[in-house]
């Protein structure tokens, strides 16, 4: 199967660098698959669930919070404010963080947790 090389890039660090024959991230007009020989994109990058496939045929999913997308000739840069990858969450620190923010009635913060949450597989995608 045909390979794209992504780079996932957090405000302070690089997150996940490598091959990849399918990512799926959340964009501005919706959830956006890119494979090899997409059409160029350039996309704002909204709160979600980022899951790649590796090129081993492995999967990395990170919770990433706003930021850019892009991709040209192979390469898709995601470019996040945040990023973590889910073997990084600290669940009971995110469910922590969601039940705060749901009395303190932060939707931001709400969002974040939750896609922390759906990183790690304990909530489904919203």
């Amino acid at each position: 199967m045909a390979e794209l090389h992504v780079e996932l890039v957090a405000a302070d660090r690089k997150v996940w660098s490598g091959a990849a024959t399918l990512v799926v991230a959340r964009t501005a007009s919706g959830d956006t698959g890119i494979m090899a020989g997409h059409t160029p994109v350039l996309s704002v990058l909204e709160s979600g669930p980022v899951t790649i496939r590796t090129a081993e045929g492995g999967t990395v999913v990170a919770a990433v919070h706003g930021g850019f997308i892009s991709f040209n000739n192979n390469k898709l840069s995601l470019l996040a404010e945040i990023a973590e990858l889910a073997d990084e969450i600290d669940v009971d620190r995110a469910e922590r963080a969601l039940e705060l923010a749901k009395s303190d009635s932060d939707a931001h913060a709400e969002r974040r947790a939750e896609v922390r949450l759906v990183a790690v597989g304990r909530r489904q995608a919203a």
